[in-house]
């Protein structure tokens, strides 16, 4: 089980890191790297989730120019709205 989370984490740090724009890779990317390490499975999954979101919506939700919808909010979200590269 640990090795397929380890794989996990280091397909969703590359993801993380490879967005379609640069500012998406700048906020997404730091924080895997800061944080992928210590979520358990079921952090993972939100995390893959968020990651299915456009770059567009992330960036108006991270810069406070839009709220996020209630899909996307939770412990999860609190992290990476608070997430200081």
């Amino acid at each position: 089980m640990t090795e397929s989370l380890d794989i996990r984490r280091k397909r969703l740090r590359f993801r993380a890191w490879h967005r379609g724009t640069r500012e998406a890779d700048l906020i997404l990317g730091p924080f895997a790297d800061r944080h992928l390490a210590g979520f358990d499975a079921a952090t993972l999954e939100r995390f893959e989730a968020l990651l299915e979101e456009t770059d567009a919506d992330l960036y108006a939700w991270i810069s406070g120019q839009m709220p996020p919808p209630e899909r996307v909010r939770g412990p999860l979200w609190s992290l990476l709205s608070a997430f200081k590269p």
